[in-house]
């Protein structure tokens, strides 16, 4: 009985969703492409279901996890203060999430990498190996491709052995067969306590996670696209071996385990009592197909960004690179520019001046935004707006998924004047929240721009993307001339920081490539 209770997935919607309204038969529609059947579009339309299927079972049955800390709100929530610091406790209006569940399957539904962190015995290995069962592998397989991180672990320990036979009798390296290890064909992978692992074996490692092959002896093998789960029992990546940076870097969400809340103590006494791991009983109609997880991408990669939204996330990553201090010329005044020619970043930006250093967000960090890093928050937000059965990605969506894609991107500068106020001290270790109130007042200092209504350089870039073609050369001189001119407005008294920095750089650009198409036109 237990154990069909266990494997019980309730048939009701997790998150009820108004009706689409149903289309009406349009003959255009036949010359669009292949037409779907209806079960064909349904299995599409429900993927997002069973995904929340998935996470509910996970979250109720599986990994004890009661902590709501992804909130969402839908109208006026209930606060309550507690203690002498008033701590805040807030009852979400909308449905909300455990971060320890829910990342982990945005992960698995992108194929992504994810970092969860703990101490040992909190849920982290289990967490993974049940990503493994909802990708359709069985318990032992899973658990047979599980990389157990070790200080004796060798490049072949991880991918592979060449042949013996082969060694002897080859007469070239192509004639090397290699008995390659069965995890790196599998599409969850999981890497235990990747922080044990040997520098020289990071780098093959490395390989597998950041290229999709392995090799060895010039043998490659390919490996199919995969989510990865790591665990650590630290934040910082220490261990029995340093993580190198280019492997840290590649990790794209990083997820805590938070504690064990002692009044569930009677779920762990039942499961000891009944002989049931979730881990053996998990729900088949639960778990993905291949095909599903592919169409599963596709529809997150699908899901629309409103222009409104893009614009607040470029506000705020546009706050954290600029560093004046850092070079002369306008291009090189970057906290990277200070950071490869090795300087302290953190002192360079205490001897700045000219701007308030409260209000610069960008004092609060070491570093800027990486490539990588914006294509993994955007891929993450869209995910999670997916998730919620939208396809639409909402502002809620940003804040609250961005602090899990950017916990290892932005380096904090603890010495910022931001956290010597009492309210703000224990953000320099709460680095979720820390990120959450950087992104809130980013968007405060973006709606007192008004820059929804008024933002020069927007228009003028979206005059350029309509393209250059017949433009004549007294619109293309005028052009300029707006450019220089808000270029000379800004000089005026307007202090500098990072978002001001990238709009002005932005209008370097757009006269570079007017002028250059001023000059074709006047040499045709």
């Amino acid at each position: 009985m237990f154990k069909q209770l266990f494997q019980h997935v309730p048939q009701a919607p997790t998150r009820p969703q108004k009706p689409a309204p149903s289309a009406s038969f349009d003959v255009a529609n036949l010359f669009e492409g292949p037409i779907q059947t209806q079960a064909s579009q349904e299995q599409t339309l429900a993927l997002d279901e069973k995904l929340r299927q998935a996470y509910f079972w996970i979250v109720n049955q599986a990994i004890i996890s009661p902590h709501y800390d992804i909130e969402y709100q839908d109208g006026p929530s209930t606060e309550f203060r507690f203690g002498d610091s008033k701590s805040a406790v807030r009852l979400p209006s909308d449905q909300s999430y455990s971060s320890f569940v829910l990342l982990p399957l945005l992960t698995f539904a992108l194929r992504r990498r994810c970092l969860l962190v703990g101490g040992p015995g909190r849920g982290k290995t289990a967490s993974a190996v049940l990503m493994g069962l909802l990708a359709g592998y069985s318990l032992k397989e899973v658990r047979r491709g599980i990389q157990k991180g070790q200080p004796q672990m060798t490049i072949s320990d991880l991918l592979g052995n060449p042949l013996p036979a082969d060694l002897v009798a080859a007469q070239s390296m192509d004639a090397i067969r290699i008995a390659w290890r069965q995890w790196l064909g599998m599409r969850v992978k999981i890497i235990d306590e990747y922080n044990r692992i040997p520098t020289r074996t990071q780098s093959a490692l490395l390989t597998v996670l950041a290229d999709n092959y392995a090799e060895i002896l010039d043998q490659v093998y390919e490996c199919p696209e995969a989510a990865w789960f790591l665990t650590a029992n630290d934040d910082e990546g220490g261990g029995t071996y340093q993580v190198i940076e280019a492997l840290r870097d590649r990790i794209d969400v990083v997820v805590k385990a938070l504690h064990f809340n002692s009044r569930f103590l009677k779920d762990l006494l039942t499961r000891i009592e009944e002989g049931i791991r979730p881990e053996e009983v998990m729900p088949r109609q639960i778990v993905f197909k291949q095909t599903e997880i592919d169409q599963m991408e596709s529809t997150i990669r699908a899901v629309q960004l409103p222009e409104g939204l893009r614009r607040r996330i470029e506000f705020f990553c546009s706050q954290f690179e600029f560093l004046e201090g850092a070079g002369e010329q306008l291009e090189y005044k970057t906290k990277d520019t200070a950071r490869v020619g090795g300087q302290d970043v953190a002192q360079l930006s205490q001897a700045a001046t000219g701007t308030d250093r409260l209000k610069d967000l960008g004092v609060q960090t070491r570093n800027g935004l990486s490539v990588r890093a914006l294509l993994t928050a955007l891929s993450y937000v869209k995910a999670m707006a997916f998730f919620r059965g939208s396809d639409t990605v909402d502002l809620q969506d940003i804040r609250q998924i961005l602090p899990f894609t950017l916990h290892d991107r932005l380096v904090m500068n603890p010495e910022a004047p931001f956290f010597e106020a009492s309210e703000n001290a224990c953000l320099r270790s709460d680095k979720i929240s820390w990120l959450r109130r950087l992104f809130d007042l980013s968007c405060a200092e973006y709606d007192r721009l008004n820059l929804d209504h008024d933002d020069p350089v927007g228009a003028m870039r979206a005059e350029l993307d309509k393209g250059l073609e017949g433009l004549s050369q007294s619109e293309v001189e005028t052009r300029l001339v707006r450019i220089e001119q808000l270029l000379r407005d800004w000089t005026k008294g307007r202090k500098l920081y990072g978002h001001l920095y990238d709009d002005i750089l932005n209008l370097k650009y757009l006269h570079q490539r007017y002028s250059n198409y001023l000059r074709w036109l006047k040499t045709r």
